[in-house]
């Protein structure tokens, strides 16, 4: 009987163990904490971006994406220099640009590292996630993470996949 105790004790001590997103938490772009279960019970989407890249002009599906579903889904926005050094601004500059050239009012994070010896925990933390398709490192900017209301992956995006698609818009409707 004590060993079937002890091993429903391990068996619940591991599951408490397992993260959620909303174990986890940022720096807003103005430097601010933000605590990722203040977003239980919403869809959240995180892309890694670039000012200075082939597919900055996502941000424009992104805004228009998080202002057609912004009471199911936040939208944060992570930019990152890893790529081709094309996010070199600081993070004053970076919001600057974002809201001038594509009146992004969805929550922008502090300029992170995605990839590499200074990774930042979150990403770090995504890319061992399980999902239908791949897991590991960052391939390129504005790869995407969709998480469910309960802080889980439900699926990873590369940059080629439009946040608008209709890959990711059949599972926010």
């Amino acid at each position: 009987m004590k060993k079937i105790v002890l091993f429903f004790l391990i068996i619940n001590l591991f599951a408490m163990s397992q993260e959620t997103i909303h174990d986890l938490s940022f720096k807003s772009i103005d430097g601010s904490e933000i605590s990722f279960a203040d977003y239980k019970g919403k869809m959240i989407m995180i892309v890694n971006t670039a000012s200075k890249c082939g597919f900055t002009p996502q941000y424009t599906e992104l805004q228009q994406v998080h202002e057609k579903y912004k009471d199911q889904l936040v939208i944060i926005g992570f930019p990152a220099n890893n790529f081709g050094a094309q996010e070199p601004g600081s993070n004053d500059e970076i919001n600057a640009f974002c809201k001038k050239n594509y009146g992004v009012s969805f929550q922008m994070a502090e300029k992170v590292s995605v990839k590499g010896d200074d990774i930042h925990s979150l990403f770090s933390w995504l890319n061992k996630q399980e999902n239908p398709d791949y897991i590991g490192d960052i391939k390129w900017n504005f790869e995407k993470y969709l998480l469910d209301e309960n802080g889980i992956l439900i699926h990873r995006y590369r940059s080629m996949t439009k946040p608008d698609s209709k890959k990711i818009t059949e599972l926010l409707n």
